[in-house]
């Protein structure tokens, strides 16, 4: 048996007024999607348990099996293992967004204009971090450049009870209302406020300006947390992995698990990204492992942008490019199960993620169903004869086992 797992990141939205009152999932040309919920099993999961924030990392644990209130530690340690980064026992890392900020006229406020900084560029970012980490680093605190606008702050023997609150969810937002609070903030907000002044005159962040480009003009530290101590995959389900994805996030936490990450050239984690790259690469690695996990993270930083046409663009191409390269290639396997949902919803109306429940169908090939007019989109959670999840790392002992 294989199984292949297709995350659309952030997929489920609301219903949009420009849309009709439709989400961009419904609004979008989804044939393959559509395919494999007419023909699967239908349900719906809860990956976010109660009382954690509706993060990707927290989503992606759950539909992997693992409990994140057994497993979770924070999602910067996950980062860390996708860099090379080894965390200590001491070591506390942080998510280190590069963002945008916009000063009224005497700077005496500031609001989060951009979270990412115009999708910033990895060489760009690289430059960028590798000056800060030369004029703010110190023997207990280091910084490492990730890809794009993610990047990594590592603190020896750092606070880690503190309140930090991801960017994406403050854009429009005066920033003074959402700086560190709690064990050791003053240190953190001091090298946030550093940071402002080493970004503002450099020469890439005025290169940027002049072509129109959002600059990296501050950075914005999150996610903190300890390296998790996270059971093998295949000790779990006696299932050899690999794992697809752009986002250091999700590759991290295939890292821990014990996947293989493959590395596809042109995936960006955007809707620029070598689509057809990673589910061609997915197809070849289940010729010696028996499960790839898919991440496309595209739909999500459309959700954040709050740009729906990009949204719908995003969907139309996971479907065509990766679904349905899926679909048509699976063909040459005996025995094959599919798990197709979106990791979390993230609305276009509020801009960041949320933690109502996701739809999700299971397609085996050995027992296609009939779900006469039935397509996929956040419309199956409101069905009465689905399968229901509220405990979201359930789903994968139901997928590999049931």
């Amino acid at each position: 048996m294989k199984y292949i797992v297709l995350i659309g990141d952030g997929m489920a939205d609301w219903p949009i007024k420009e849309l009709d009152g439709k989400t961009p999932l419904q609004k979008a040309f989804t044939p393959y999607m559509d395919k494999l919920a007419s023909e699967g099993m239908l349900g719906k999961v809860r990956t976010i348990p109660e009382g954690f924030h509706s993060g990707s990392d927290v989503a992606n644990m759950s539909i992997l099996g693992y409990n994140p209130i057994e497993f979770y530690s924070g999602r910067a340690p996950l980062e860390a293992a996708s860099i090379g980064v080894n965390l200590k026992k001491d070591d506390v890392a942080y998510r280190c967004n590069l963002v945008t900020l916009k000063y009224n006229k005497d700077k005496t406020c500031a609001v989060m204009e951009d979270y990412c900084s115009g999708h910033i560029t990895t060489e760009e970012a690289r430059v960028l971090i590798n000056d800060i980490n030369n004029d703010l680093g110190t023997e207990d605190i280091s910084f490492y450049s990730g890809v794009s606008y993610r990047h990594l702050m590592v603190w020896s023997g750092g606070a880690l009870d503190v309140e930090c609150t991801p960017p994406h969810d403050i854009i429009g937002k005066d920033i003074a209302d959402y700086l560190p609070v709690g064990e050791r903030e003053d240190v953190l907000r001091n090298i946030m406020l550093k940071s402002v002044g080493i970004l503002e005159r450099h020469s890439i962040n005025r290169d940027r300006i002049g072509k129109g480009k959002n600059p990296a003009n501050g950075i914005w530290l999150w996610g903190q947390g300890k390296r998790p101590n996270i059971p093998l995959f295949r000790e779990k389900y006696s299932v050899e992995g690999a794992l697809i994805s752009a986002v250091d996030l999700t590759r991290g936490l295939g890292m821990y698990v014990g996947f293989e990450i493959l590395d596809v050239p042109g995936i960006t984690g955007y809707l620029d990204t070598n689509y057809v790259g990673k589910a061609e690469a997915a197809l070849k690695s289940l010729e010696k492992v028996d499960f790839v996990y898919i991440h496309v993270e595209a739909p999500d930083e459309a959700g954040h942008s709050g740009n729906y046409k990009d949204k719908i663009r995003a969907i139309e191409d996971f479907d065509a490019l990766v679904v349905g390269t899926v679909i048509n290639g699976l063909t040459s396997f005996q025995e094959y199960r599919i798990l197709l949902l979106p990791d979390h919803a993230t609305p276009i109306e509020v801009r960041t993620h949320t933690d109502e429940p996701v739809p999700f169908v299971i397609f085996d090939n050995r027992i296609v169903r009939k779900n006469e007019g039935v397509a996929f989109n956040e419309s199956l959670t409101e069905r009465k004869d689905i399968m229901v999840f509220d405990e979201g790392y359930t789903l994968m002992d139901y997928f590999i086992k049931g």
